[in-house]
């Protein structure tokens, strides 16, 4: 399949932002207002299907581009997982430049074996480092 990977929220609708997190247990009933207000603040990241052009992936960077960044909201919609999706594009905010020499943290219950293939290592039961 063909996707493209979509850096800003400007280039991503809304309400398939809100669909992809309403498919996770951290986000499904977070209110849109926040949702929207978290994006605004945030850099976004999103995976594109080019013949659908459907967003099946998202996730959010929070940095101060200095010291750290934090990765939180990422979601593949169920129906594309074990794709390769996920790993594009965590591949792709792993190259970012401006998180090259900062130090990542993220938090997740279940997925510690996906984010160690970028890194990241479990400093307790949920939380990931990965050293700058």
């Amino acid at each position: 399949m063909d996707y493209r990977i979509i850096d800003g929220s400007d280039n991503m609708k809304i309400e398939d932002i809100v669909r992809l997190l309403r498919m996770t247990y951290w986000a499904n009933e977070r209110p849109e207002e926040k949702i929207k207000k978290s994006i605004q603040n945030s850099s976004c990241y999103g995976i594109v299907l080019e013949e659908a052009d459907k967003l099946v992936g998202f996730a959010r960077v929070i940095s101060d581009y200095a010291t750290t960044y934090y990765i939180c909201d990422v979601i593949v919609d169920p129906e594309y997982r074990n794709m390769g999706f996920g790993c594009a594009l965590l591949s792709h905010i792993e190259s970012m430049p401006d998180y090259a020499w900062l130090r990542g943290f993220l938090i997740t219950r279940d997925a510690q074996d996906f984010y160690r293939k970028f890194g990241f290592e479990v400093v307790n039961d949920r939380i990931m480092v990965k050293a700058p």
